[in-house]
């Protein structure tokens, strides 16, 4: 018990690390070069504001070259006075969240002179100097640390590495800063090597020993190089950007996931091996909604490089595009793999002029298939609808309720309750459907029980998120199908919709996105064991489009860590893989249209 504490709380820990940086890690560096000098800085609540100053004519201007000098720019005018306005205006604290203000001084002109003329004008301002949520530390040209006592107690220094300090001394240094240049040559793109990393390593470690907090200059100005000086607990972060490095630190609460779930993967029988001239009886249609490659690399790596789909040796691409847009939506998208037609955006079972579509489950019904739809979401959704209603919007979820009732399903499996029972045109088509023959149950938990092969059940409190408790809905609603049809001599169709992988990428949550995705790869799972236990069934996995962009900027697969970065809040048109177990697999490799899925299982039943 005490190793998986031990492990459980290396795990918490690499997660905090992750999150314990906040806007007062950020450096404002060469703040007076921004467009917005100081208030840029300061409305970011930033760590550490940097000005450097020369010393002219007695006063003090703000600038990085002698040749950049205007008379009008002085440190009183763009910090000090601002500062003192702010100060007055939130009743003496530095930030209205009450955290903590560091000036940075960079002296450019000669030491000793200059900061005379600092510590005179910062006299002139007895409610900055006396705040205990300010301070004015001195970098740049700085007197020797011996003289460092000389000086009010209001003023502190930036240190250096290479410099060893008396104890007193030592009390006078904010923060010790370092040239990286002079630990590597890494330009801010891939990974230090390993011999700089250690080198900047030790010097972290220095700084940190002595009780002191570290910057570097000379640092990329982006994302990688951001995220490396944070993984290394660089304390402030330098940057000429506070307002993306402000967002980007924001966004690491969602953006970072670490999972403690871990699962073993299932292991084909027969090295995944099916007869070449085999057709299928029956099929397993998952569709992981909003599922692109980087969400399933994402759960890859949050499952320590393991992933039922990575299993699977026959792939292809689905190329998503819909009638009327370069970006589909899940309205045309899963119309496409339900019809074989592509559709306009927002279309549910209909064609461009808004005709209907046989779907498959229609058509296969006349076959004598017993079909089945399963979603983690509302059954009125636009991927489940495509495969059972015919409207012109997917927003008309009562028209898409009603529709089911001309449609042949066997089984419905999903959350809304509402557009069933509690409808405005006042109708119950929990009734009806029980006359037509249909046990209709709002309890999840009644799966257990029905002994009826024609069933709905619809329990919204049973389709939340993964990380809300959902559970193994997915996993137990598949083996009620396949168990149900199991008892019959008839081929079946099931379409199972793992909805919330989409919602995650809607909501750029890297954590929803990554656990709805290892809960996806699970039905995966079972669904190759029951090919393998029944080698009549072919099973299909795919996603109807990608959803938010998302790209992975770092990760460890030994840690089962991801971190993300999102593009949009909405779906993009990248081609989306598609998978294929069991008799007919080698029918989807390639690169082919939506469409195509539905083509190639009717052409594999041999019902087109």
């Amino acid at each position: 018990m005490k190793k998986i504490n031990t492990f459980f709380c290396l795990l918490f820990c690499l997660f905090l690390q992750a999150q314990e940086y906040s806007s007062s890690n950020i450096h404002s560096h060469n703040d007076y070069a921004g467009a917005l000098p100081f208030y840029e800085a300061y409305a970011n609540e930033t760590g550490v504001i940097e000005a450097d100053v020369f010393l002219v004519k007695n006063d003090l201007i703000v600038a990085h070259t002698s040749e950049e000098i205007k008379v009008g720019n002085s440190l009183r005018n763009l910090y000090l006075e601002p500062l003192l306005l702010k100060f007055k205006a939130l009743g003496g604290k530095a930030y209205k969240s009450d955290k903590p203000l560091l000036l940075m001084i960079d002296i450019k002109s000669e030491a000793e002179a200059t900061l005379k003329v600092i510590v005179e004008q910062l006299k002139m301002y007895p409610d900055l100097i006396s705040n205990k949520n300010f301070k004015v530390v001195i970098s740049g040209s700085r007197p020797a640390p011996s003289k460092w006592s000389e000086y009010p107690a209001f003023i502190y220094f930036d240190g250096r590495v290479n410099e060893t300090y008396t104890a007193q001394e030592l009390s006078r240094v904010e923060m010790i800063s370092e040239d990286l240049k002079e630990l590597t040559v890494w330009n801010g793109k891939g990974v230090l090597t390993q011999a700089d990393s250690e080198k900047t390593q030790a010097v972290i470690k220095k700084v940190h020993d002595q009780h002191k907090k570290i910057r570097f200059w000379s640092t990329q100005d982006n994302v990688n190089t951001w995220m490396t000086l944070m993984n290394l607990h660089v304390d402030y972060i330098a940057t000429d950007n506070t307002s993306a490095l402000t967002q980007f630190i924001k966004n690491i609460k969602s953006t970072f996931y670490q999972n403690t779930e871990f699962y073993e993967t299932y292991v084909p029988k027969n090295g995944a091996v099916f007869p070449k001239n085999k057709r299928p009886k029956n099929v397993i249609l998952l569709i992981g909604d909003g599922m692109g490659l980087t969400q399933i690399y994402a759960g890859y790596t949050a499952n320590k490089g393991r992933l039922n789909l990575f299993t699977i040796p026959t792939e292809g691409f689905s190329i998503t595009k819909a009638s009327d847009s370069y970006i589909t939506d899940s309205a045309a998208g899963a119309t496409a793999m339900a019809s074989g037609h592509k559709t306009n955006n927002r279309f549910i079972g209909v064609d461009e002029k808004g005709q209907s579509l046989e779907s498959i489950t229609e058509k296969l019904a006349k076959k004598k298939y017993k079909t089945a739809l399963i979603s983690c979401g509302n059954i009125t959704d636009a991927t489940p609808a495509a495969f059972y209603a015919h409207q012109s919007d997917r927003s008309y979820s009562e028209a898409i309720a009603a529709d089911f009732l001309s449609n042949p399903v066997d089984i419905l499996i999903g959350g809304g309750t509402k557009e069933f029972r509690s409808r405005k045109d006042g109708k119950n088509l929990a009734e009806v459907l029980q006359k037509k023959g249909y046990t209709f149950s709002d309890q999840f938990s009644a799966l257990d029980t029905i002994k009826n092969n024609r069933f709905v059940v619809l329990d919204d409190a049973s389709v939340v998120s993964r990380k809300d408790g959902r559970g193994d809905f997915l996993a137990k609603s598949l083996a009620k199908a396949t168990t149900t049809f199991s008892k019959t001599t008839n081929p079946f169709f099931i379409m199972a919709e793992g909805a919330q992988i989409d919602y995650g990428g809607h909501s750029n949550n890297v954590e929803y996105v990554v656990r709805e995705m290892l809960d996806f790869d699970r039905l995966v799972g079972q669904a190759m064991e029951f090919v393998d236990k029944n080698p009549e069934t072919l099973l299909i996995v795919t996603a109807d489009h990608e959803t938010g962009g998302l790209s992975l900027i770092d990760g460890s697969i030994e840690k089962g860590y991801v971190h993300g970065s999102f593009s949009t809040n909405d779906h993009t048109s990248v081609t989306v893989p598609v998978f294929a177990y069991g008799p007919g697999a080698q029918n989807f490799m390639g690169v082919y249209q939506n469409t195509e899925i539905y083509n190639k299982i009717m052409q594999l039943l041999e019902t087109k």
